[in-house]
């Protein structure tokens, strides 16, 4: 069966998934484009469907990807180039997209990990949020732990500038209490990031595993949560800028945590 009318009922669900409070109430989340589904598919993310336009798709690999994933039992659903576009989030979609289920690892159960992990205290841009979760699976940190009113890891902003990652890091919600509480409980050194820090950050001994905790795009993290860190960082600033870009500073900070490792 393909699907036509941009009124169909399945359809309207699918296109409200734009929004957070629907994603939250559903349980789900929209991945578009050949190479996120392909991610998700690969790393057995939590699939519902996938959506595929066929006069879309151009791509051999995404037909292969298609059928694969049908021929091992997954639903497809069929519809017309003009519902397809309806549902996209970018210009010259690609024809293929998936719904994803929206799962958090609950933070008692976050495995052991070799580096850490990343602590974003209210983080408010989704870029920011995707791109530190692409940069920290690059740096080898096993997840983020999302503090407080954060914004949506998979808003399809996030889910773009994640590059896929999203489907190999762990994500976890938690308060600061609880996060200092579980790294407490575990021994695990909690790092923060400031203008403020005692230590350059090149200098900064670090004793992984580890949580990089970075406060918020416009506060950082506050005077009380930098007394709650084993030890707070600061990364030089020699021009007149007085701070780095979120997702800049969380990337410098990860590769020097790793640097020898």
């Amino acid at each position: 069966m393909r699907i036509t009318s941009l009124a169909n009922p399945t359809i309207k669900a699918l296109r409200a998934l734009r929004q957070r409070k629907t994603r939250d109430e559903q349980g789900r989340y929209l991945i578009e484009g050949i190479r996120l589904v392909a991610e998700a598919i690969q790393c057995r993310a939590p699939l519902d469907m996938l959506i595929v336009a066929p006069e879309l798709l151009t791509s051999a690999f995404a037909h292969e990807l298609v059928d694969n994933y049908a021929g091992s039992g997954g639903k497809v659903l069929t519809v017309s180039a003009e519902v397809f576009t309806s549902l996209a989030g970018k210009e010259h979609p690609q024809g293929i997209a998936a719904v994803g289920r929206i799962q958090y690892t609950p933070l008692a159960e976050l495995p052991a990990a070799n580096v850490g992990w990343v602590a974003l205290v209210e983080v408010a841009d989704p870029g920011n949020l995707g791109t530190v979760l692409r940069t920290a699976d690059g740096a080898g940190f096993s997840g983020v732990i999302l503090v407080g009113a954060t914004t949506d890891p998979f808003d399809p902003a996030a889910v773009r500038a994640s590059m896929g990652a999203l489907f190999s890091q762990t994500v976890t919600r938690a308060s600061w209490a609880e996060l200092i509480a579980w790294c407490r409980a575990r021994q695990i050194t909690l790092v923060g990031s400031s203008d403020r820090g005692a230590s350059d950050y090149r200098t900064t001994p670090y004793r992984q595993p580890l949580v990089l905790a970075l406060g918020s795009e416009r506060q950082g993290l506050s005077a009380e949560q930098l007394a709650d860190c084993d030890l707070v960082a600061r990364i030089p600033m020699r021009g007149r800028s007085d701070s780095l870009n979120l997702a800049v500073a969380a990337g410098v900070l990860m590769y020097e945590i790793t640097r020898g490792h």
